[in-house]
């Protein structure tokens, strides 16, 4: 099945997180947290402003995203767990790197 967002929706698969901390220690599934980095999978076509003009959206399918913990609604597509949430919900685009990977001061 084919999935298209509508207005200024956009759909996200969340990025599975690292099972072990850098110390070796693993995380079990019950104390891990859900990730809140995700990749875009669609985009619907854009919002509209005041005059009715399309604007169109900042995020495009395959941009790698930060969004806040509670954001979006969670669906099962053709088996797959996504999220579907506003692109006012992504609080960024990541650019090169993972984003939980910290840069050495």
């Amino acid at each position: 099945m084919k999935f298209r967002p509508l207005h200024d929706r956009v759909v996200v698969r969340r990025v599975a997180e690292t099972e072990k901390t850098k110390g070796g220690i693993i995380i079990p599934d019950t104390a891990k947290e859900k990730p809140m980095e995700g990749e875009i999978v669609a985009v619907g076509p854009g919002g509209r402003d005041e005059n009715g003009t399309l604007v169109a959206l900042d995020v495009k399918a395959g941009d790698r995203v930060l969004f806040g913990k509670w954001s979006g609604t969670e669906v099962t597509i053709d088996g797959e767990e996504l999220l579907i949430m506003k692109e006012s919900d992504v609080m960024g685009i990541i650019d090169g790197a993972k984003a939980s990977s910290k840069k050495a001061a």
